[in-house]
C-alpha cells in the first residue's frame, strides 16, 4: 500500500466514525438569523478558517476570532470550536468567554471529555488522532494532529452539504458569492 492509499483508509475509518445525528444537532445552531464564529489553534485553526469561508459562500455572517475586523461576541451567536484535544487554551478560553456573553458554543473535537466538550451546546466527535497520543493511542502513521485535521475538515465540508440541502442553497447561488 502506498502513502496516500494509507492515509486515504485512515481518513475514511475516523469519519466513518462521525455520528450524523450531532451534525444535524450542530446545525441546528447555525442560522441566518445567527452570527457564526470560528476558532481554532494551528492547523485546526486553518480548518475552521475554511469552514467560515464556505459558510461564506452559504449567505451566512461569519467572523474569524482573532482576525482585526471580527466584531465582539453577542448572546445568541454562534462560535464553532475546533480543537483536536479540547484542550488548546485559546480555543477553550474563547469558547468561554462566548458562553458567558451568552453565546453559544459547538465543539469539533476527538475528546468528548475535554473542558471544550464539556463546556459545549453540542459537540461533534471526530476520533482523529492528535499530537499528544504516544506508544499504543497513537493510531496513526502521520505525524502530529493531521489525522483529526484532515478528517474534521471533511467533517465541517459535511456539515456545509447539509446546510446547503436544508436551506435550498445552490452550488450557483454558492459560486456567486465566490471571489
Amino acid at each position: 500500500m502506498n502513502l496516500l492509499d494509507a492515509i486515504l483508509k485512515e481518513i475514511n475509518e475516523v469519519v466513518s466514525k462521525v455520528d450524523e445525528q450531532s451534525l444535524a444537532d450542530a446545525a441546528e445552531y447555525i442560522t441566518n438569523e445567527r452570527r457564526v464564529f470560528v476558532v481554532g489553534e494551528g492547523r485546526s485553526g486553518l480548518m475552521a478558517k475554511g469552514f467560515a469561508m464556505r459558510l461564506m459562500h452559504l449567505g451566512y455572517e461569519v467572523y474569524v476570532v482573532g482576525e482585526t475586523i471580527t466584531p465582539a461576541i453577542k448572546e445568541n451567536d454562534v462560535v464553532v470550536a475546533v480543537s483536536g484535544s479540547g484542550k488548546s487554551a485559546n480555543v477553550v478560553s474563547d469558547a468561554k468567554k462566548a458562553k458567558e456573553k451568552g453565546a453559544r458554543v459547538l465543539a469539533f473535537t476527538s475528546n468528548l471529555e475535554s473542558e471544550l466538550a464539556r463546556g459545549a451546546d453540542a459537540s461533534v466527535l471526530v476520533p482523529g488522532t492528535i499530537r499528544g497520543d504516544q506508544g499504543d493511542n497513537r493510531k496513526s502513521i502521520q505525524l502530529l494532529s493531521s489525522l483529526f485535521d484532515q478528517s474534521v475538515h471533511i467533517v465541517l465540508d459535511g456539515l456545509c452539504l447539509y446546510l446547503s440541502k436544508r436551506d435550498g442553497v445552490s452550488n450557483d447561488s454558492a459560486t456567486r458569492k465566490h471571489w
